[in-house]
């Protein structure tokens, strides 16, 4: 999978995603998380790939495995299956990881490396777990799973929704990212359906693009819903302000035409309260 630039590159291209960084492909370069995802793949890789016995007691330990319900119910698997790949095929782990590389810091920036993190894990998690339940309703044979393939196809329905202008690479040719998502979409449904060889995989695949989705499409209206909110409460403090303030004026208007003594117990602390406030805000504290 490649990307390369198209309008979203111009500086008047404004992303539907009002929070959305507007980005030049050409001199983005790694993010802080996607680097480090980077580094652990690929070191786990390596190391379990030229020390056999130690990727033996790995994979044994740290791969989805449904055999049992025992082994099913280990959750820390849902997130370690994802930083292993197939020893015997090194295009598994390349495609994921030229995935991260080229959808990643995008995606990182528009949520922050903390959120970006977790959406990844979570992206991958899901699909985890959608196999697993395919397995459980016996849908799928018990074949144990490795892969980061859920999270980056999470990450691809992410971006296809955020920047729509994203052009990726498919077979040497150029593809808007959102038909190569409802592509890839529509393939891991008729692979799941027919069952076939791989059809634990592309349920993973599939369940992270779900998830991926899901998470920025519920983002916007919650950060509308938060402005929305802030907007509100902002406005209420505005005019309780005014309100108070001509309160005051009315005290102090008051005391001019018939002295301090006129004031109620009420007005007088209001006005002592005021100008404790106004003596704190003139000293800068």
């Amino acid at each position: 999978m490649g990307l390369y630039d198209r309008d979203y590159t111009r500086s008047d291209y404004q992303s539907p995603f009002h929070h959305a960084p507007q980005l030049r492909m050409g001199g983005r370069g790694l993010t802080p998380v996607v680097k480090q995802l980077l580094i652990i793949n690929i070191a786990v890789f390596a190391l379990t790939l030229l020390i056999r016995p130690l990727g033996d007691l790995v994979y044994s330990l740290f791969q989805l495995d449904p055999s049992s319900p025992g082994r099913a119910l280990q959750l820390w698997r849902l997130i370690t299956y994802q930083f292993l790949h197939d020893r015997g095929s090194i295009m598994h782990i390349l495609f994921n990881m030229l995935g991260l590389f080229f959808l990643g810091p995008a995606l990182e920036t528009y949520l922050s490396g903390r959120r970006f993190l977790l959406f990844y894990l979570g992206c991958g998690a899901a699909g985890g777990l959608f196999y697993l339940m395919l397995v459980a309703v016996n849908f799928l044979p018990p074949i144990p799973m490795v892969g980061a393939s859920g999270a980056i196809l999470g990450m691809l329905a992410a971006c296809a929704i955020v920047f729509p202008h994203f052009v990726v690479i498919l077979l040497f040719f150029p593809v808007p990212i959102r038909t190569a998502a409802a592509l890839f979409a529509v393939m891991y449904v008729f692979f799941v359906l027919t069952r076939g060889a791989n059809a634990g995989g592309h349920a993973a695949h599939l369940a992270g693009m779900a998830a991926g989705a899901a998470y920025v499409l519920g983002k916007r209206p919650l950060a509308s819903m938060t402005g929305s909110l802030s907007e509100l409460l902002s406005r209420r403090n505005i005019a309780s302000l005014q309100q108070e303030q001509a309160e005051v004026d009315r005290i102090l208007q008051k005391v001019h035409e018939h002295g301090i003594h006129s004031l109620s117990g009420r007005e007088k602390r209001l006005l002592k309260r005021a100008t404790r406030w106004r003596q704190k805000a003139s000293s800068g504290g």
